[in-house]
């Protein structure tokens, strides 16, 4: 039985904030992949376009998302899907937050100037 304990979940950190990856590719996934994003208090993200479909479920804190031009604070227990080719934002509140990210192989974020990022997270 495949079980990720977090002590076997991989660290990655990156713009100030940290990927804890549970499930990819390189980890024996076929279809998925799955990470806690932890955001430290305050973060303004970087905005960025994902290559493929997002599913952000907060788990504690407040995530300040911007989609596509449109803001939203989330809460835990609060979800978004993020379209592939949507603009994304993720900042955080004054407490900072996590969240439990879930998405399809293959993941890559595009920048406003054009860098793509291939996060080792989900490969």
């Amino acid at each position: 039985m495949p079980v990720v304990r977090p002590a076997d979940a991989v660290s990655f950190e990156t713009h100030g904030s940290q990927f804890l990856s549970y499930v990819s590719p390189s980890r024996g996934s076929k279809a998925l992949c799955a990470w806690q994003l932890t955001v430290p208090a305050d973060l303004v993200g970087v905005a960025h376009r994902p290559t493929r479909e997002e599913v952000l479920l907060v788990l504690d804190g407040e995530l300040r998302v911007t989609l596509d031009g449109s803001h939203a604070a989330l809460h835990r227990g609060d979800v978004v899907l993020v379209p592939a080719g949507s603009e994304l934002r993720v900042d955080s509140g004054p407490q900072g937050a996590s969240a439990w990210v879930t998405t399809t192989p293959g993941l890559e974020a595009i920048t406003a100037d054009g860098t793509r990022i291939s996060p080792p997270w989900a490969a």
